[in-house]
């Protein structure tokens, strides 16, 4: 792993919640190897935003802004990347 992905794997990892870990981490590990340049771009911006706003953003709860809208915000919204014990 390059050291943008481990940079971009270890702040979508330890966001400060354990939720936000689970859906921004999962998302990450998730899509990580199939992520562009423009992908992994798209993704630091979206780090740079509050925590309650992505997971919003994500489950449908507040639209999210139009400079997120594309590909990889829908793959955010399918939420099929969340791994939960049961």
């Amino acid at each position: 792993m390059d050291e943008r992905r481990r940079a971009l794997k270890y702040r979508s990892h330890h966001r400060g919640t354990r939720e936000a870990d689970m859906m921004i981490g999962g998302f990450f590990d998730a899509h990580q190897e199939g992520m562009s340049e423009a992908d992994m771009d798209w993704f630091e911006a979206l780090l740079m935003e509050q925590d309650v706003d992505i997971m919003a953003w994500a489950i449908g709860t507040l639209p999210a802004p139009a400079r997120y809208h594309g590909p990889m915000l829908e793959k955010l919204q399918k939420l099929d990347f969340i791994r939960i014990a049961r």
